[in-house]
């Protein structure tokens, strides 16, 4: 047990009630399955993503893709990532063959998300194991037991990852974000569990580090690995570090070495600095602030709380590590442009530091977290059921006047079976609410079960109550079928300025075979399609590619609820075979 002087934890036996093991699972599951299927791959880097895996699936024959140089519309992946993409084509080339692709692809990445939230909570329980994280030892006797205490401190850190508002759409999506999140989780696992299962932990750390690199990300996980081993063993609280640990850093270097090699050969290195947005504090103030809510107020009320222990972060490890990813994480933001894929690496570690913040609240500020949490779910509940019913019905008139007009072509669909799902999903809510509201026990975890329960409620309605919307809205299938409706029937096009995401999605959705523009794409050529697509953000260079007279201005085609993305279509002229190329 810690000293007084230093730690703020004065926790009793009695609040450490476990947490159901089924409740947390249901709740897991809530989180996890709502949008694995009945939807397409979505705009713009699910898309691009699920293209690059099914052109790796289908890689037989005379147009095989290499599975080391992935390529899209002829052009490699900019993210240098391998191993997102073969965990989607296997996933295709195993799944029978009446089974929907994008459903097997996401199916596939449900399981690392699953391993985000498992890694997650096992790597809060060993930090919560630490002695420097323990509660403070009564004088008579009646503090909680370690086990106990690290049992309810990793379910509230598991209960604080689920309610962060920036997880839920990024998660479920089939991009090597994804893969980045969950093998970034793995080595914060690994490495909070050096002291503890150390086979285990090595093996977890050789994992994450290469799957890491192999998901694009090979200089994060040198940084990450090295830096946090080196915590670790400095945060043995003793004056040398021990051989036991100096021979996890040798190992850990190894990794690295193994790592970098590999990145080298496989060519993984990708340097992406965003000078321009080095200044742009507000933005990514902005950002923070909303992505990972409701997490940060809590971790910072950890610092303040732990700040004595601050001045020797080194030999706290449940202070230590966390801050070390969540550095790593921002940094990386900050350098990649803000992205908010890249700052997905940062919600596990910042759900840590957050859940060692749940032994040191107090009552009045419990309450409010509980009050808030309350009203913005239910606020959120309610619209989400008060725009299916206007979609549904007509009443009230207004919802369904604005879903027209934003999403204008969408006709809404019924389901007995996601209506349903959704109506339990609500009254479970009721019950959590009526539970939360209830005298009992007080568990440390409690302050948290609100906030993740509302994220899942809101996360699920949206993804059964809307989920024909979002597709509709989020999905490429409305631009191609309109432009496969207006070329009839054909299977070969040419393309000009289009993104991956638009190629892939014309080739799945269209099943159309595209070929590139060239000065070259005449009848004399061998390659002569009778349609033309061009993105209108490149129209400006068509005439630089081929012979204009060659083809006739057809349609431009809108992508529903979107006004910035038009297809321009051109149609071969009938002269044109009379043109020498």
């Amino acid at each position: 047990m810690s000293d007084s002087s230093s730690n703020p934890a004065i926790v009793a036996q009695s609040a450490v009630a476990r947490l159901p093991r089924w409740a947390l699972w249901s709740l897991c599951l809530a989180y996890v399955l709502p949008g694995l299927v009945g939807r397409s791959p979505w705009k713009a880097d699910d898309m691009e993503a699920f293209g690059l895996m099914l052109h790796l699936a289908q890689s037989f024959g005379p147009e095989s893709v290499s599975w080391f140089k992935p390529t899209l519309l002829g052009q490699p992946d900019p993210a240098a990532a391998l191993l997102p993409y073969w965990l989607g084509a296997w996933a295709l080339q195993i799944a029978p063959s009446r089974f929907p692709s994008p459903t097997s692809v996401h199916l596939a990445y449900a399981g690392l998300l699953g391993l985000t939230l498992v890694a997650t909570w096992y790597g809060v329980y060993a930090l919560a194991r630490t002695p420097s994280a323990q509660p403070v030892t009564f004088a008579f006797g009646g503090e909680a037991r370690p086990a106990d205490y690290a049992r309810a401190i990793a379910d509230g850190g598991l209960l604080a990852l689920i309610a962060c508002l920036g997880l839920a759409r990024l998660s479920h999506e089939a991009t090597p974000a994804l893969a980045q999140l969950a093998f970034s989780t793995l080595l914060f696992f690994a490495l909070a569990n050096l002291s503890r299962h150390r086979r285990a932990a090595l093996i977890s750390a050789a994992l994450g580090m290469m799957g890491l690199a192999l998901s694009g990300a090979p200089a994060l996980a040198l940084v990450l690995g090295l830096g946090g081993a080196i915590l670790m063993a400095l945060g043995s609280q003793q004056t040398t570090i021990p051989r036991a640990r100096r021979i996890d850093i040798a190992w850990i270097l190894l990794f690295c070495f193994i790592t970098a090699a590999t990145a080298s050969t496989l060519g993984l290195w990708r340097w992406r600095v965003a000078y321009s947005h080095l200044f742009e504090v507000k933005a990514m103030a902005r950002l923070l602030l909303w992505f990972t809510w409701p997490a940060w107020p809590l971790a910072v009320w950890t610092l303040w709380r732990w700040r004595h222990q601050l001045k020797n972060v080194v030999a706290s490890p449940h202070l230590s590590l966390p801050l070390w990813f969540i550095s790593v994480a921002i940094t990386g933001t900050w350098l990649s442009g803000l992205s908010d894929r890249a700052l997905l690496l940062v919600l596990p570690a910042m759900a840590t530091l957050a859940s060692f913040a749940l032994p040191t609240l107090q009552r009045s500020v419990s309450a409010f977290i509980d009050w808030f949490t309350l009203l913005f779910f239910s606020a959120g509940a309610l619209i989400i059921w008060v725009v299916w019913f206007s979609m549904q019905t007509g009443i009230p008139a207004q919802p369904a006047i604005n879903v027209a007009r934003l999403a204008p072509g969408f006709i809404p669909e019924f389901s007995w079976t996601l209506s349903i799902i959704a109506l339990l999903a609500t009254l479970f809510w009721a019950l959590l609410v009526k539970w939360r509201a209830g005298r009992h026990r007080s568990a440390l975890w409690k302050s948290m079960a609100l906030p993740a329960g509302g994220a899942t409620l809101c996360w699920l309605l949206v993804m059964t109550l809307w989920l024909p919307l979002i597709d509709f809205a989020r999905s490429y299938a409305p631009l191609v079928y309109k432009v496969n409706s207006m070329m009839g029937e054909t299977t070969c096009v040419h393309f000009h300025g289009l993104s991956r995401a638009q190629g892939a999605a014309f080739e799945y959705h269209g099943n159309l075979k595209l070929e590139p523009l060239t000065a070259s794409s005449a009848p004399s050529s061998g390659v002569s399609c009778p349609w033309l697509i061009v993105d209108t953000q490149a129209t400006g260079t068509l005439p630089k590619q081929t012979e204009m007279t060659r083809w006739k201005h057809h349609a431009t085609v809108r992508r529903p609820s979107d006004n910035n993305e038009d297809i321009v279509l051109y149609r071969r002229s009938p002269e044109a075979d009379l043109i020498k190329p």
